[in-house]
């Protein structure tokens, strides 16, 4: 955790302090083999999601710590043998190498061996080596030194982009490669050099690896077989597998008698070294989304594959399949967010339609039931009511009961921009108008295109262009017209008390409207954002307002004292989606799929 004072103009002191990180799920893509593994005690889990790195405990999954120096998508992410540092690569062939244990995640090396995609990276036994592979346009490889990124050999042999790569942890050093040009290539070490092709295979190579003592590898592929070759040779030593179904992954047990494999089918196949059969089998589904693209060994008795939605299968090998552990997270990027007190969850929804429910203690469950079918643009509940709302670019309005769709669900006649509960209707702000959707029926009470919807009580604030508008009552009558803002209007709020309304806009800035009073109490001090506003949240006790925007930032203000303010800069890479409170706390999600927490202290 890092800790951060500041002094604000006023000369009060806020006490910032970086809370828990509840993570991602990794990214996956049909039919593409996703890249799981482990530190060498097989109790942290490594993978990429977006644009981040996800180093996630096994142990308390709902905690993880999140990586988010890449500037392009990540691709694949492995932990040193030593276990002090990762090297993670991205879409854009860049290379980093940063220390795992200082907490700081400490830059060691920042590289880019290849012009393309890099697909896989393996780490040598000493820790002191990287050969890595992709798509690159002159070469499909490379290997180098990670003290200091200059080359230690050729990753070559290849007609096309490398997909897998493994280095053999003892001397004498041997590196393999898998490719889309159906074959595996066998390489000499150190200096890495190409020393023959073995054409197995004959279909796409999706995997290889070493057994951790060296004695032999295997590789898998799209063609569903399982090829064996003894470790020094490269000698093929036998095959397995009825070739059913496409095998995206494999994974060594520590003790190298095992190897498991992940397949298309959903299986997950556990085989026998000496005899190269099947030992186990654990079936995840048959469906599409349950296809198996990746897996690891996290420990003697324990695999962890990743289905194609995104969820995480824990196995305990020793247990039957009805134990397995599922790990649910946002898969894509958040794109709106609310936190209900009255049930202590926060609910997040992401670009493809999905809403995750979070529980206090940060653990997530898919909301399950009809939902969206496309992105979630709001989610809201009413003062004091553990209901939600939330709409989508489905142009649909859901109401969500606890970890369930429920029943009510109804149609927006264009495509939503906000939502608010109030106490005579559900006011949806879409791109043709206010609608108010109350009793399974829907009717336009603003005939003019609205930005955002805010409501406490009967009281109805909406943002209509750089126009905000306060009205009360079942016609949405008009109180007074407010036209502080320098962009289109595209978040307010109440505060609890009713005595504010805040409104932030797409140039960035934020007014503070005085509801009583009817006028603007703050017009252009708050303008420090340089991006977008995407959510604003005030406090219980109606003291702070909390906002977040595309830049990536969330500010805490103080309505009386104006010019103290409070910024968490680089808050989730990608954009800030939404912020809300948490008690005394502050809980937030964004492009990054994440959601983090913050503690805020004066």
């Amino acid at each position: 955790m890092h800790c951060l004072i500041l002094r604000t103009p006023s000369g009060s002191i806020f006490l910032l302090q970086a809370g828990p990180v509840h993570p991602a799920n990794p990214s996956t893509v049909r039919s593409e083999s996703t890249k799981l593994s482990v530190d060498p005690l097989g109790e942290q889990l490594i993978y990429v999601s977006g644009r981040s790195v996800i180093i996630r405990s096994l142990a308390t999954p709902h905690l993880a710590t999140v990586y988010s120096q890449h500037t392009q998508p990540t691709t694949v992410a492995r932990i040193s043998p030593s276990g002090y540092y990762a090297a993670s690569a991205d879409v854009a062939g860049n290379v980093r190498v940063w220390d795992v244990k200082g907490g700081e995640a400490v830059l060691k090396l920042a590289t880019r061996p290849l012009a393309g995609r890099i697909n896989d990276v393996a780490w040598d036994g000493e820790s002191k080596r990287l050969v890595v592979g992709g798509e690159g346009k002159d070469k499909f490889g490379a290997a180098l030194f990670v003290d200091s990124g200059s080359s230690c050999g050729e990753i070559a042999g290849h007609a096309k982009p490398i997909t897998a790569l493994a280095v053999r942890h003892q001397r004498p050093f041997r590196a393999v490669s898998g490719s889309d040009d159906n074959s595996v290539v066998f390489h000499t070490a150190v200096p890495f050099k190409y020393d023959r092709m073995i054409s197995t295979h004959t279909r796409f190579v999706r995997d290889v690896g070493f057994s951790p003592d060296g004695a032999v590898f295997a590789s898998v592929g799209s063609d569903g077989k399982v090829f064996w070759y003894e470790g020094k040779t490269g000698d093929v030593v036998g095959s397995s597998g009825e070739g059913s179904s496409s095998l995206m992954a494999l994974s060594w047990s520590p003790d190298s008698s095992k190897l498991a494999t992940a397949g298309l089918d959903g299986v997950v196949t556990v085989w026998d070294a000496q005899t190269r059969q099947s030992a186990q089998t654990f079936a995840l589904g048959s469906d599409l989304l349950s296809q198996q693209n990746g897996i690891t060994y996290a420990g003697g008795n324990t695999l962890v594959s990743v289905s194609l939605s995104g969820v995480l299968n824990v196995i305990d090998v020793r247990a039957p399949a009805s134990e397995i552990r599922y790990l649910y997270g946002p898969t894509k990027a958040i794109t709106a967010a609310a936190y209900v007190a009255e049930s202590q969850t926060f609910y997040a929804g992401s670009f493809d339609g999905a809403i995750r429910a979070f529980d206090a203690e940060g653990s997530a469950v898919d909301v399950e039931g009809q939902g969206h079918a496309a992105r979630v643009a709001a989610i809201a509940s009413a003062a004091g009511e553990a209901k939600v709302h939330a709409v989508g670019w489905d142009d649909k309005l859901t109401a969500l009961d606890g970890a369930r769709f429920g029943s009510e669900r109804s149609a927006t006649r264009a495509q939503p921009t906000g939502v608010a509960p109030a106490q005579a209707a559900v006011y949806v702000a879409t791109t043709a108008g206010l609608e108010a959707h109350a009793s399974g029926a829907a009717k336009v009470v603003v005939p003019e295109p609205t930005g955002a919807v805010a409501a406490l009580g009967d009281v109805v604030a909406y943002g209509a262009g750089k126009k905000v508008v306060l009205a009360a009552g079942a016609d949405v009558a008009t109180q007074a017209e407010f036209d502080d803002n320098k962009g289109d209007v595209t978040a307010l709020a109440f505060s609890p008390d009713g005595k504010w309304l805040a409104a932030g806009d797409a140039a960035g800035r934020i007014i503070l409207i005085d509801v009583p009073e009817k006028k603007v109490a703050v017009s252009s001090r708050w303008t420090f954002h340089t991006g977008r506003i995407t959510s604003l949240a005030f406090s219980a006790d109606s003291a702070r307002l909390a906002s977040a925007g595309q830049d990536e930032s969330i500010y805490v203000w103080d309505p009386a004292r104006v010019g103290a303010n409070k910024s968490i800069k680089n808050a989730h890479p990608g954009g800030v989606a939404a912020v809300a409170w948490k008690g005394a706390a502050l809980v937030s999600a964004g492009a990054d799929a994440c959601v983090r927490n913050w503690t805020l202290e004066t």
